[in-house]
């Protein structure tokens, strides 16, 4: 179950909530295919001014950030590198498709891997 936490500026995200949602969840589409569609999960939290700091200042603009929560074993794959590559390619196109191509280059994308056995869902673990 791929998952994505999205953090921007609330003023970014204001109104593109579900333009958003959709374009992350077709970027994971276009790599891992059709079959993972239902189980793409999108949180979006945006932040207010004043709560994002740079340097050890408040930031006006900031650039989203995504952590991408990815099971442990897709690292193992020979492809990996080229499927990591391409997940990330194509989340910073969603962002500054729908954010503003502002934000292209400073967006990053944290893949964040877990073992099927530290990872439960509905009370099951390695679900």
């Amino acid at each position: 179950m791929p998952h994505l936490d999205v953090y921007t500026l609330e003023t970014d995200l204001a109104g593109r909530e579900s333009a958003l949602i959709e374009a992350l969840t077709t970027a994971v589409v276009a790599v891992y295919g059709e079959w993972v569609r239902p189980s793409v999960v999108v949180r979006l939290i945006g932040l207010p001014a004043g709560r994002w700091a740079v340097g050890g200042r408040p930031a006006a603009v900031a650039a989203p950030s995504v952590t991408f929560g990815i099971r442990a074993d897709a690292l193992d794959r020979p492809d990996a590198a080229t499927v990591l590559g391409g997940l990330a390619t194509r989340i910073t196109e969603a962002i500054a498709v729908v954010l503003g191509e502002q934000h292209r280059d400073g967006t990053t994308v944290e893949f964040v891997a877990q073992r099927p056995d530290r990872i439960a869902v509905g009370g099951t673990l390695g679900a």
